[in-house]
């Protein structure tokens, strides 16, 4: 099955990163050179998804803008004489086919993928949190894809976390049939620790079939009248059709100040005209013992 599509959820309003995103999308924060929403979209680009579509809200517009054009920047640049500064930012707007929807009222995740089902039709599709970065040898969705079209079915990226840190995650009840990939049995929302299923925890990376909105449209509204994508993919997992896949490479999660800042530190670190610099800035920030 061809996977052309990829829905990045904006529309919400990023209250763990406050006071920062008061004015400026959580998405639109800078991670070393680029905003943290770009790195999700090249990592699509990367796989061969070649449209990105926007669930957003009317006061992120910001968004969309980062992958148009900026003629007026262009022209600058161009009389300044920096054509590899010019080329860079053209090549941001000329990465991907943006799809805008909006998302009226912000409803939970599973609203937002609801949100985009005129657009996805009938085709099956992947989900990327636009907060959650992964980096490794294989690009982080292209690890589910893969999976996705060889066993025809919904896949979700699942990640090993400490057990003290289960109740923050949808976890996965399931048995390991391969190395690496998982056949769900349940999904539990944010369970309590001493009543976790497992310590995998799904993270920000979905592929799902169509048949998933029809689960989306049954699904109840929970906590705080949003539809949790978790409890459609508890109906998947109930008629055998979700998979899971442990994934390889480097995680963070932008929305967690530490590992923000440790993302920063982390890109910088590969720049090799900045590497020295920072290590002795660092060494210096650092405690006596």
């Amino acid at each position: 099955m061809d996977i052309t599509k990829v829905v990045i959820p904006v529309a919400g309003w990023g209250t763990r990163s406050l006071p920062a995103t008061k004015n400026i999308p959580k998405e639109m924060l800078p991670i070393y050179k680029k905003p943290v929403v770009q790195y999700v979209v090249e990592e699509a680009i990367q796989t061969g998804l070649t449209d990105v579509i926007f669930v957003n809200n009317q006061n992120k517009k910001i968004i969309e803008d980062h992958f148009d054009y900026n003629f007026i920047l262009e022209n600058l640049l161009e009389r300044k004489g920096k054509p590899e500064l010019l080329k860079e930012i053209r090549d941001v707007a000329e990465m991907a086919n943006i799809i805008s929807v909006r998302q009226k009222l912000q409803l939970g995740l599973g609203h937002a993928v609801l949100c985009a089902r005129e657009v996805v039709k009938n085709e099956p599709f992947a989900v990327m949190v636009g907060d959650d970065l992964m980096f490794g040898v294989d690009p982080g969705i292209q690890q589910l894809v893969d999976v996705a079209k060889a066993e025809r079915m919904a896949v979700v990226g699942v990640v090993e976390v400490p057990q003290e840190k289960v109740d923050r995650y949808g976890i996965i009840n399931g048995e390991e049939y391969v190395p690496g990939i998982f056949r769900v049995r349940s999904v539990v929302e944010k369970p309590a620790v001493e009543d976790a299923p497992s310590r995998m925890a799904i993270v920000g990376r979905y592929v799902l079939t169509p048949e998933v909105f029809d689960h989306l449209d049954k699904v109840e509204p929970g906590v705080g009248g949003e539809i949790q994508l978790t409890d459609a993919l508890e109906r998947l997992a109930a008629e055998n059709r979700l998979l899971a896949v442990r994934m390889r490479g480097r995680r963070f999660d932008a929305g967690d100040w530490a590992e923000y800042l440790t993302a920063n530190i982390y890109f910088a670190l590969q720049d090799e005209e900045l590497r020295d610099g920072l290590v002795a800035n660092l060494l210096e920030l650092l405690p006596c013992k």
